[in-house]
């Protein structure tokens, strides 16, 4: 039995990170042990105690309590303590008892754990050597932030998100039409900064109904927290609340009305500003509206700004030069000259589409075209006319230096339905119903939604409205009709949602569920979760107007809408839903009306007026704008004189903005845009690491070794739970009870009730951290079962890692991540890691006792130091390759877009400065931090043959 002496130094075997413990006292049955570093004290069971001697050796630097160090060259013993002799740093020898030893002693280092006793469990050390080998690979990725999200691949958001994302402080303007996903390329871009350090705060201003689609789109698609800012965040803090946050949202109304929270938002510090809707900051040379100057004060002092906005022809070309502003107020300082200039533009995006229609280009044309490229566009201009094999290629040379030089490309991305394919067809279905008499007397704006006045005077009623409204049994009689389809009803307010679900229930048994405002967002999840479940869920999923914002439902296509919205961006918003890219079904609209009311006259409008049903309406807003004072007189008035003509003026002129807005399309920006080429390479590359089954084998490892219980929830889907021994309490699990997780995308994307795992995943990440950060599995002692090893025979496996210490933003882990380098030698020195493979190797070993691993450790430890140096200097070679190849890697990719850029500068003045400049700056610091790159030892893995 083992004695315990007050005063000795010993460490849990199973608590390390309790510091380093000393005995108290012992008796016939337990030991007590104080740590000190973590003010913990344990007893245990003298038979069995997890604790393990602290015993340093010659050579070894320890640290005395008071903070100086000493270089041990002797121990010895006296009164069953260890007395320590060496050299201090200033050169005096001295000596001092294991009790004057520091408490706060880590055993960190893998050979000084090794040589402690401090063994770990196999499996601890290959998850350890697996986590390296991934998130080297990770970084490395080219795909790093685009590829690990919920959202689906599609084309022109991912080569969009990766030009932007890959700039040192973008400054861009985001304006694709509606329902081509701005608010995915902005949270792309966003994202792929933040995985890639570019940026550390963001700050998001939207408008005030549009801040919990942020907050929710942001946190389920992109597992981005960000921290909503309000009156209540606010008012009262005693020091500046958004220095609080790393992540912030904030309500523009909020802003501008409360002057303390604009003062605390101007006065704390980000990297990256998004503004929403931007098309709404009012702007006059003379006089900007509030709104206006509050962002442009804030773009002046942030560097890099992301602004999303309504297609710029439909504003005006003064509202467009407004946002270009906030961008660049230096290089747009002039209105006129901007005109000019986009005049000038013109011909040349005329010329490109003829040369894309066609692959024939008019004399008209050719002049334009030079004008931009000169010389170099006759070359071109042969090979297209020679035809042949050379004509493809010298039209996309054409094409991609047209590009470069374009006026607002580097900081305008709009793309078009008309360009983009993928968008399903929409059929409308029509049902005009009798006005009943209750609603009969009801005037003006009111008839819209009549159901309201009786739903606030409900307790003066002998029965419920839907009792007695004609679109609540056509409601019922249709579902049933469409009994095999999910059916997605929309209505104004969460009170004629609940409502309607009352009704369902009671008057039809249709299974059904609400989703609105008044939910919390796990409410709305189950709640989208049931409608999403194919086997048993509902059929029915019954929306308000703010509930569903925001939220994807187009594995449905039927559609209900209950009543009309009174704009047409809220129409637009609503079919959104189900109309986006990779929808595989036609749409169904279904629009019940009651005849002769306000309600009636508002479908025309939007029918007849806006063709705003069958195809979406770009025109809308300024048609409503125009035209909005006289539609609310019908609709308050219905049946008046003058609504057929007025639907007539709309109609012509919503004809004619159209073939203006077709004859204005910018072919050479929506080429820019779109960026096919890559774009599908990024698809591909996306899809074969979906298929891949490295993220759930690693995952299954990691819950494995933490204590993570997981079991079948159904196809592609697990639930995973704390286990009864789960190792560390702060694994990222999300959720103390348990969550529901798949890695599936698609079910992924139609069941947001479910974490989608991904190599990026906050779960993922954290429990590499937990992994990677501190000491876990890098020492351990192991049998080696091979038949041809003779019995005794020691291998030492050592884990090496090269990695730069240099600030996130300088974007080096893109060339050297921490790199694993694996050495495997015999007991000659020779390394054979190159005819072993790690996985090979695993395969073959098998656990020990501890007590014995501890003794292997211990008679090991002479031939191991030994063998130690031989590993560094094998490991070193490597390391200096890898340093090399990096630098030449850094210098080859920064060089050739300096140069690109600087030769850019020339032709398109929208290439800043302080762009190169930054580029040049990275070059310089990138280098020399490469060049100051060390290796250090991860991981250490005795094997003894048996």
């Amino acid at each position: 039995m083992t004695a315990f002496i007050p005063g000795q130094r010993w460490v849990s075997d199973s608590e390390a990170e309790l510091g380093l413990g000393t005995v108290l006292s012992q008796d016939d049955r337990v030991v007590i042990v104080l740590y000190p570093a973590s003010g913990e004290t344990r007893h245990y069971a003298l038979r069995n105690a997890p604790l393990t001697r602290v015993r340093f050796s010659p050579g070894d630097a320890i640290s005395h309590h008071e903070g100086w160090q000493l270089v041990v060259s002797d121990v010895t013993e006296a009164d069953g303590l260890l007395v320590y002799h060496g050299l201090r740093e200033n050169g005096e020898n001295t000596s001092f008892p294991e009790t004057m030893l520091d408490n706060f002693i880590q055993f960190r280092l893998a050979s000084d754990r090794l040589f402690a006793s401090q063994i770990d469990p196999l499996p601890w050390f290959s998850l350890r050597f697996e986590s390296l080998r991934h998130f080297c690979r990770i970084q490395r990725s080219p795909l790093l932030g685009l590829a690990g999200v919920r959202t689906q691949p599609i084309g022109h958001q991912l080569h969009i998100a990766r030009d932007v994302a890959d700039r040192m402080a973008p400054r861009v303007l985001l304006a694709d039409e509606v329902g081509l996903g701005k608010t995915i390329e902005a949270g792309l871009i966003l994202h792929r900064q933040l995985q890639t350090g570019r940026v550390r705060r963001v700050l998001i201003v939207v408008p005030e109904n549009l801040q919990h689609q942020w907050l929710v789109e942001m946190r389920r698609r992109f597992n981005l927290q960000f921290a909503l800012f309000n009156a209540d965040r606010c008012d009262g803090a005693e020091s500046n609340p958004f220095e609080e946050e790393q992540l912030a949202l904030v309500a523009l109304e909020f802003l501008l009305e409360n002057t303390t929270a604009q003062d605390y938002l101007l006065q704390a510090d980000w990297d990256l500003l998004v503004v929403d809707e931007a098309h709404h900051l009012v702007w006059h040379e003379d006089n900007p509206s509030p709104e206006y100057t509050l962002v442009d004060t804030l773009a002046r002092q942030t560097p890099a700004v992301l602004l999303l906005t309504a297609t710029p022809e439909q504003l005006g070309q003064a509202s467009h030069f407004a946002r270009l502003r906030l961008l660049d107020p230096d290089r747009f300082h002039s209105l006129e000259d901007f005109i000019q200039e986009a005049e000038r533009y013109q011909p040349v995006a005329e010329a490109v589409q003829h040369l894309l229609e066609q692959d024939q280009l008019s004399e008209e044309d050719r002049n334009a075209i030079a004008g931009w490229l000169g010389d170099s566009a006759t070359p071109l201009f042969a090979a297209l006319d020679k035809g042949g094999d050379e004509a493809p290629a010298a039209r996309d040379s054409l094409v991609r230096q047209l590009l470069d030089r374009h006026g607002t490309g580097r900081v305008l991305y709009r793309n078009t339905r008309a360009a983009i394919a993928g968008f399903p067809e929409r059929d409308l279905h029509a049902y005009p119903l009798p006005c009943p008499e209750q609603y009969q007397d009801l005037e003006g704006q009111v008839a819209l939604y009549p159901e309201q006045p009786l739903q606030a005077d409900f307790d003066g009623q002998e029965q419920p409205w839907w009792q007695a409204d004609p679109r609540v049994e056509w409601l019922i009689d249709t579902l049933k009709l469409l009994k095999r389809n999910k059916v997605l009803v929309i209505c104004a307010h969460a009170e004629t949602a609940l409502d309607l679900e009352d009704a369902l229930r009671i008057r039809s048994g249709i299974p059904a569920t609400v989703f609105h405002e008044g939910m919390s967002i796990v409410e709305r999840d189950r709640a989208a979760a049931f409608f999403a479940d194919e086997e048993f869920g509902a059929q029915v999923l019954i929306c308000s107007e703010i509930g569903s914002e925001g939220r994807n439902f187009q594995f449905a296509h039927h559609l209900v809408m209950f009543d009309l919205p009174t704009h047409p961006d809220l129409l637009e918003q609503r079919i959104g839903r189900l109309d986006r890219i990779g929808q595989q079904h036609r749409i169904q609209l279904h629009i019940p009306y009651l005849e002769g009311t306000a309600q009636a006259h508002l479908f025309q409008w939007y029918d007849q007026a806006l063709n705003a049903f069958r195809a979406t309406c770009p025109t809308g807003n300024a048609l409503q704008h125009s035209y909005g004072s006289e539609l609310l007189q019908h609709l308050d008035h219905p049946g008046t004189d003058g609504w057929d003509a007025l639907i007539e003026r709309a109609r012509d002129e919503r004809q004619a903005l159209e073939q203006e807005l077709h004859n204005g399309r910018d072919r050479l920006l929506e080429l820019h845009s779109r960026g096919q080429a890559d774009a599908d390479q990024m698809i591909d590359t996306i899809a074969r690491q979906d298929s891949d089954f490295q993220l759930p084998i690693y995952m299954e490892r990691l819950f494995d070794v933490f204590g993570v219980d997981s079991e079948d929830h159904s196809d592609n889907a697990l639930i995973l739970r704390p286990g009864e021994r789960m190792l560390d309490a702060g694994f990222p699990l999300g959720n103390d009870e348990g969550v529901t997780v798949t890695y599936d995308r698609d079910t992924a994307l139609s069941r947001e009730d479910m974490q989608f795992l991904t190599w990026e995943h906050p779960m993922l990440q954290g429990g590499m951290d937990l992994v990677l950060s501190g000491s876990m599995g890098n020492s351990a002692v192991g049998l080696l079962k091979n038949k041809a090893l003779k019995p005794g025979t020691m291998l030492l496996e050592c884990i090496y890692v090269c990695e730069a210490v240099a600030p996130r933003a300088l974007q080096l882990q893109r060339v050297l991540p921490p790199t694993p380098i694996r050495c495997l030698l015999d007991i000659n020195g020779n390394n054979l890691a190159a005819k072993v493979s790690f996985d090979t190797l695993d395969g073959q070993i098998e656990s020990l006792p501890r007590q014995l691993a501890v003794k292997i450790a211990k008679t090991q430890r002479e031939p191991v130091e030994g063998l130690l140096n031989k590993a560094e200097k094998a490991a070193d070679a490597e390391h200096r390759k890898l340093v090399d190849d990096a630098r030449a890697q850094l210098r080859a990719e920064l060089e050739e877009e300096i140069d690109r850029l600087k030769a850019l500068q020339q032709v398109n003045p929208l290439v800043r400065d302080d762009e190169i400049k930054a580029l040049q700056l990275r070059l310089a610091d990138g280098d020399l931090a490469l060049a100051q790159a060390k290796l250090r030892l991860d991981a250490i893995r005795v094997l003894v043959a048996g």
